[in-house]
């Protein structure tokens, strides 16, 4: 089971969490936003705390987190039903991957908008949210 970390105010981010849900059909990926204690505590156990709140992180049932395109690129495979087939992506220089990446993150409260609070889980997804 994996953790998805991510911008707990950010519309785009937000909607990602929702594109995941909708589509786990297994429950594999456990949800925490960057700006909750949980999600402070688990960026800290996983010596990433200098990443910041622009960045998705994706923490594997085993391994090291990943973050920006790369993190995105697991999520992907981990989804399996096609989404798989953009994991060959992962071959193109991170550089290159990770500049699309921040240059979107960049941007994403301007175009996309964000909230004054972080997210609130529906009751049917709240399970799936580490507090």
């Amino acid at each position: 089971m994996g953790i998805v970390l991510f911008d707990g105010v950010c519309n785009l981010c937000n909607g990602a969490v929702r594109f995941i849900i909708k589509r786990d059909r297994f429950g594999k990926f456990r949800f925490a936003s960057l700006q909750s204690d949980a999600g402070r505590a688990l960026l800290e156990r996983y010596g990433v705390t200098h990443w910041g709140t622009d960045s998705i992180v994706y923490i594997p049932q085993q391994g090291d987190a990943f973050r920006e395109s790369s993190a995105v690129l697991y999520i992907l495979k981990e989804l399996g039903r096609g989404w798989q087939l953009f994991f060959p992506l992962i071959h193109l220089p991170t550089f290159l991957r990770d500049g699309i990446y921040r240059f979107i993150a960049r941007n994403r409260y301007r175009w996309f908008g964000k909230k004054e609070k972080c997210m609130l889980p529906s009751d049917t997804t709240r399970s799936r949210f580490i507090e």
